[in-house]
């Protein structure tokens, strides 16, 4: 098993079960609303309307965008967090990275908030380029990761 796939494997066995509904319950950082909300006020200025998010676990920011008019699709590779995001009436599929299975230039942009950290760096420029297939011409990429404080 290639790196990629053991760190994968590894972090859909971590985020399923008992981490799906902890992370439920996690009241969100302010940081992340922030950037939340100064990406859909990019995305509505640029009148961009069908939204990827990428590691979407429980689908909290997806509703958000979902909520603000979006048209959103969510992705995660832990059944447990799709199931979550299922239930809140979103669009949900379990796919990792390399794995998107949606046509060329089907979103207008796609939304990474603290997921692409897990992609072991011989994998990332791959990953980089099949989100860059899936967004349509002029497309958004919010990538935003948590280094911890003082990073």
């Amino acid at each position: 098993m290639d790196e990629y796939q053991l760190v994968m494997t590894t972090l859909r066995r971590s985020y399923n079960q008992e981490k799906a509904e902890q992370r439920e319950l996690v009241e969100q950082e302010e940081w992340k609303g922030t950037v939340r909300q100064q990406f859909l006020s990019l995305l509505q200025q640029e009148g961009k309307t069908v939204l990827l998010e990428i590691g979407a676990g429980t689908g909290h920011d997806s509703l958000f965008f979902h909520n603000n008019g979006l048209v959103v699709v969510c992705t995660d590779l832990s059944p447990d967090m799709v199931n979550r995001c299922r239930a809140k009436g979103l669009t949900a599929y379990v796919m990792d990275f390399l794995s998107l299975d949606f046509p060329p230039r089907s979103f207008d942009a796609v939304y990474a908030l603290n997921c692409l950290h897990h992609v072991p760096t011989l994998a990332l420029p791959a990953v980089l380029h099949k989100l860059w297939i899936l967004l349509r011409p002029a497309g958004l990429f919010s990538f935003c990761v948590y280094g911890g404080r003082g990073a």
